[in-house]
């Protein structure tokens, strides 16, 4: 078995690439032959990858005609495929034309199955054909429901991501030692990943808990209107000794709080077209041993066992259930304690190797 794989850049630098610098290294270590087609400012990674792709992060201008000129010397290269799989969405329609008659997979990874809604003619027509051309591999099930939503008969499997649940394990220590109980989020600071509600939320847990503190993990992207919104709310409700946006911070901080933090909160709000396709912070945090929070209505669902590893929270009633849903956690430590442990055995079921083999079954019954 042979498959080609269009992909991004592969890394550890988003979702996107995560996902396929993870997929494609425990593909190799199942003896799956590939030939990668990356995009032009991929790292370097320990695999034969030829960067011939535009960039998709960030994006880049006119890239489906520079796709295009690239097409001879790709469909060359992946003439001896079986099968061709394109890991991220916005590559599907050249995925299309490479695949022909061979079996074609796409992974869909949340709000750019939207593609077909959200393009212009003639791109968005093109979309719909590649993805109904397509079996679609989902990331969570509400990403398949919204593929099914534009697409009623494309043919969609769900396989939630994985997690390097080894590098959650061993966290390194704080620099100083945690006094206070603490929420924590990470992100980047977007209306979909529901930071303003947090906030707002955390005004309320501040009168039942008055030192309590909530740590933002993430791009603050300064010049976006919503990151105004934020730091707006912040000094309304007079949070500013309680709610700190740290930026970027390096993975040892960040694996620290992970595992330091009383609860982990991603209250993911649907912002039209775009919504989390699965929180994969929130598996990462269960893997470091704390309970999580997160919201109904998107992928967020998938990466939480409602009761067991932590709390779902209603979208259309988060103002009141996320700070009850935080409370409940702080107030109750040793039911915190426990979803975290939880967690922590369920993240270890959750593994790049357990997706790789259902991705594998699925080539193969492709091929029969």
């Amino acid at each position: 078995m042979h498959i080609g794989l269009l992909t991004s850049d592969p890394s550890n630098k988003n979702g996107w690439a995560t996902y396929s610098l993870n997929l494609i290294e425990h593909l190799h270590q199942h003896g799956v032959q590939t030939t990668v087609i990356s995009a032009h400012n991929s790292p370097h990674v320990d695999f034969d990858s030829h960067r011939l792709l535009p960039s998709v992060t960030p994006p880049e201008r006119a890239s489906f005609a520079k796709s295009l000129r690239q097409l001879p010397r790709i469909r060359q290269l992946l003439s001896d495929c079986d099968i061709i799989h394109s890991t991220i969405e916005p590559y599907a329609i050249l995925a299309g034309w490479l695949a022909g008659a061979r079996p074609l997979f796409v992974t869909a990874h949340g709000s750019y199955v939207n593609l077909p809604r959200i393009r212009r003619f003639p791109m968005n027509r093109l979309y719909h054909r590649a993805f109904q051309q397509a079996q679609l591999i989902c990331v969570s099930h509400y990403t398949a429901q919204v593929a099914h939503e534009i697409i009623p008969n494309v043919t969609t499997h769900v396989i939630n991501n994985g997690v390097d649940v080894t590098r959650f394990l061993n966290p390194p220590p704080l620099p100083h030692p945690k006094t206070v109980p603490t929420v924590v989020t990470a992100g980047g600071i977007k209306p979909r990943k529901g930071t303003l509600q947090l906030v707002e939320a955390m005004a309320l847990v501040r009168e039942q808990i008055p030192d309590v503190q909530c740590l933002i993990m993430g791009n603050p992207q300064d010049s976006s209107r919503y990151y105004e919104r934020v730091k707006a709310t912040i000094e309304r409700l007079n949070l500013e000794d309680t709610v700190k946006v740290m930026g970027f911070v390096d993975d040892d901080l960040m694996r620290a709080w992970f595992a330091e933090a009383d609860v982990f909160v991603l209250p993911s709000v649907n912002d039209k077209y775009w919504f989390e396709g699965f929180g994969l912070v929130l598996i990462e945090a269960s893997a470091s041993g704390t309970a999580v929070i997160g919201t109904d209505k998107c992928g967020v669902a998938d990466a939480i066992v409602h009761g067991e590893t932590g709390l779902i929270v209603s979208q259309d009633a988060v103002a009141v259930e996320l700070p009850q849903a935080i409370l409940d956690l702080l107030l109750h430590p040793d039911k915190a304690k426990q979803m975290g442990a939880n967690g922590c055995a369920y993240a270890q079921t959750q593994t790049w190797d357990a997706v790789a083999e259902q991705v594998i079954d699925l080539y193969s019954n492709s091929l029969t």
